[in-house]
């Protein structure tokens, strides 16, 4: 075989259509654009005018609210870390922290931190460092013995 052998399949490559080239070809004078009129002009840009009515996308309600200063954090529940130290995936004498996590491939990447849930049943004693937890989770490691770093800048008090 050469490479002046080569060729697409039949069928595969479709000649484009000629617009504008006489009556003839099927596509002439119109150029296949209809009439007359704006659209048939070239460098029209409509998109969601709709004859001078209040677009659709203007007469409906503005809805939710997206908050820029919002952490996004990976959620861990401790039941899930217990597999990971039965797997001997984490090493329970460490402090367990996001890098931590991530190399047990608990966490897919790092992101902002870490918040550690309270689903499921923690037995090994373990040191926490992470960026925030619930209640629970608080409650079911130090039932275990082991102890909670918060990472998180304390919250200022709300003034009335």
């Amino acid at each position: 075989m050469k490479l002046t052998d080569l060729r697409d399949n039949p069928g595969a490559v479709k000649e484009r259509m000629r617009v504008g080239r006489g009556i003839g070809s099927g596509k002439g004078k119109t150029g296949g654009r209809g009439v007359k009129g704006q659209k048939s002009r070239s460098g029209v840009a409509i998109k969601g005018f709709e004859g001078g009515q209040m677009p659709l996308h203007r007469r409906l309600p503005k809805r939710g609210f997206h908050n820029h200063h919002a952490r996004d954090l990976n959620e861990v529940n401790v039941g899930r870390i217990q597999l990971a130290i039965d797997a001997k995936n984490l090493d329970a004498a460490q402090p367990i922290t996001v890098d931590a996590l991530v190399a047990a491939g608990i966490c897919a990447r790092k992101r902002d931190g870490v918040k550690i849930l309270g689903v499921g049943e923690l037995k090994a004693k373990v040191a926490f460092e992470v960026f925030a937890a619930s209640k629970t989770a608080v409650a079911a490691v130090e039932k275990a013995g082991g102890s909670v770093k918060i990472l998180a800048p304390a919250e200022a008090p709300a003034e009335a």
